[in-house]
């Protein structure tokens, strides 16, 4: 397993790193010992974020007592001056801890600047004075920030969805993050769990020697997974080189990453699972996708009235509504018989 320097921050850490958003799905003794199994098998860098309920509460718990052997990164969604201060208070209090090695604002919709008029930049920088946070990053998700963000040199970190199926363009912003020495930390490695080939992905993201892959794990068989790749790691060959254009043949075009910005929807409909359900149906085993609750979730999809706040939301720029609509059609063919649905599942390590 490659260690990777984290750009200016100098930084130093296994290309492997454990992505804390799924555990505020789990209880907390569970999450306590799915963090503590990650750090034994030789993950060192954990993020999470304020907005993740209760993921920093579990990660704090997790290696109170052990702060200096671990990096922690994490982030706040504030817009302003005074919800930054609340955030960072709150985080220190839930990771039992002085100090957070990278705070990144989250999610950002602009490049916030010294001067800019919102305090934003200046925030970072006094905490960063006072010892709270040790470097300042940044995550996006819309390509054009995330490129004025890289050529700010502002930056420590760059936190940006990068995967087999991500553009030419996003692989040019890796590149440029290289070249302005900032850290790269990849989210999305599995495309919301559209990927579903953990070889393939990893191999893939390792041909790139500044990305630190950030996998969000909730069950020990995912942390197995990727625990795995410590002991082997896959190259581009062309069996896998293969595998991967047939993939993004398949997933050329628009589909949802699963990120759950669009939401709430006006009409309560749930945008996130519905928006790519029939993907999901064909990768995944169908009596997950198939049963009655998700039939129920995707019966809602007629009650959309077209009001555009989701459209307004979506840091994609996807089309919702339609995408929704082609979800349903598909979907109700599915359903009918008229066409199959996927078998093949998650490949996991055994």
């Amino acid at each position: 397993m490659r260690t990777i320097t984290l750009g200016k921050t100098g930084i130093s850490v296994p290309q492997n790193a454990f992505g804390a958003l799924p555990i505020q799905r789990i209880s907390k003794e569970e999450a306590v010992k799915l963090l503590r199994e990650a750090y034994d098998g030789g993950m060192r860098l954990f993020d999470t974020a304020r907005a993740y309920s209760d993921s920093e509460e579990k990660v704090g718990e997790a290696f109170k007592g052990m702060r200096d052997k671990v990096i922690i990164t994490t982030k706040t969604a504030a817009k302003t001056p005074d919800e930054f201060w609340k955030d960072l208070e709150t985080s220190l209090k839930m990771l039992q801890t002085d100090y957070i090695d990278v705070y990144q604002f989250h999610c950002v919709p602009q490049c916030f600047k010294p001067g800019d008029g919102t305090g934003m930049y200046e925030c970072m920088l006094e905490a960063k004075k006072q010892g709270k946070i040790r470097h300042i990053g940044i995550t996006a998700h819309k390509i054009g920030i995330a490129e004025e963000i890289v050529e700010s040199g502002l930056y420590e970190t760059l936190q940006f969805p990068f995967s087999y199926l991500s553009s030419e363009r996003e692989e040019k912003l890796v590149r440029s993050c290289k070249e302005a020495n900032m850290g790269y930390l990849c989210m999305k490695a599995l495309a919301g769990g559209l990927i579903n080939n953990f070889k393939a992905a990893s191999a893939y993201l390792y041909q790139f020697d500044n990305v630190l892959p950030i996998w969000g794990v909730q069950k020990k068989l995912e942390l197995k997974e990727w625990l795995s790749l410590f002991d082997k790691t896959y190259d581009m060959d062309d069996e896998i080189a293969a595998f991967v254009e047939k993939e993004r043949k398949e997933l050329s075009g628009e589909f949802c990453r699963g990120c759950g910005y669009c939401s709430p929807c006006t009409v309560g409909i749930s945008i996130r699972d519905c928006a790519r359900m029939s993907l999901m149906v064909r990768r995944a085993p169908s009596d997950v996708w198939l049963n009655e609750e998700n039939q129920a979730l995707m019966a809602r999809i007629p009650d959309c009235i077209n009001c555009g706040a989701c459209l307004k939301r979506c840091p994609y720029g996807l089309n919702i509504p339609e995408l929704l609509k082609k979800n349903y059609a598909d979907y109700q063919d599915i359903l009918a018989g008229r066409v199959s649905a996927g078998s093949e599942g998650r490949t996991f390590v055994k």
